[in-house]
């Protein structure tokens, strides 16, 4: 099987995701068995009214990279779709990088499960948690 790393995310990124997606410039840092690290960098434009990052940039951000590490894991894209992601806003987060980790919880034939935790860079406390359940539409 070939390895997906980095340089696989990043295609992946610009080609499979809707264009808004891409505008979150994700970044993966690094893939690991259990699932992977990724930074959602600083960006206005994702911070509303309120003054901190909106959730909707931070449920995007969830989805999108849990896609990715199940990439990872799988060595390639598998066609998948959302099947649940119930996303929790503990704490606000300021304006600033975001440091993400996936953990894969199970990757079977036909579902995969998944657990997101985001930090501001620097904090260890979590702001958003999510848990997600993808559907593999291909074998």
């Amino acid at each position: 099987m070939r390895a997906f790393g980095i340089d696989e995310a990043e295609h992946l990124m610009r080609t499979m995701f809707a264009p808004w997606v891409g505008e979150l410039n994700l970044k993966a840092i690094a893939f690991d068995a259990a699932g992977g690290d990724f930074l959602l960098p600083a960006n206005p434009r994702i911070v509303h009214g309120g003054g901190v990052v909106c959730g909707q940039a931070t449920a995007s951000a969830a989805d999108t990279v849990a896609v990715m590490a199940l990439s990872a894991l799988n060595g390639r894209f598998r066609v998948c779709t959302t099947v649940d992601l119930t996303t929790h806003f503990i704490r606000p987060l300021k304006p600033g990088d975001v440091n993400i980790r996936v953990d894969i919880l199970s990757n079977g034939k036909r579902m995969a499960y998944v657990r997101i935790e985001m930090r501001a860079k620097g904090d260890t406390r979590v702001a958003v948690s999510a848990t997600g359940a993808f559907a593999y539409m291909e074998n």
